[in-house]
């Protein structure tokens, strides 16, 4: 009988800049591309969360109030098999330049209209992506 997959309680950013060019970030010893963003910690709010993980993996300094909530959305975790991320998904608008901090290996600019060439977690590519190319995040 196969276990249920064990959740994993993100906030993560469908982070664009004003040329509406989608931040990808991809942690240190994986494959895989994703949104900015990890862990909710007990009785942290997603927001707060998010911009904590921002701060701490991109160097951004953005305020709750440039955060906007797009929804909850599930997938298969890119780099733990077994677990599910379950992601509160929020809109930021942002031409700070991101600086790969902490645990962040690299970073990935992708353009509206151009073919995406790197690897994507399912979550980025089942959900966030379809957000952004929608023009639904706006």
């Amino acid at each position: 009988m196969p276990h249920p997959s064990r959740p994993i309680r993100i906030a993560a950013a469908l982070l664009t800049d004003s040329r509406n060019r989608l931040l990808l970030v991809r942690k240190r010893g994986t494959e895989s591309f994703m949104q900015p963003g990890g862990k909710i910690e007990p009785r942290e709010e997603p927001g707060a969360a998010l911009l904590r993980e921002l701060q701490e993996e991109l160097g951004l300094t953005e305020r709750r109030e440039a955060l906007s909530f797009l929804g909850s959305f599930a997938a298969p975790a890119a780099n733990e098999p077994g677990f599910t991320v379950e992601a509160e998904i929020f809109r930021l608008v942002s031409d700070e330049t991101p600086r790969p901090a902490a645990e962040i290996a690299e970073i990935a600019w992708l353009m509206p209209g151009v073919a995406a060439t790197v690897t994507l977690a399912p979550l980025t590519r089942d959900h966030v992506l379809p957000l952004w190319l929608s023009g639904s995040s706006d």
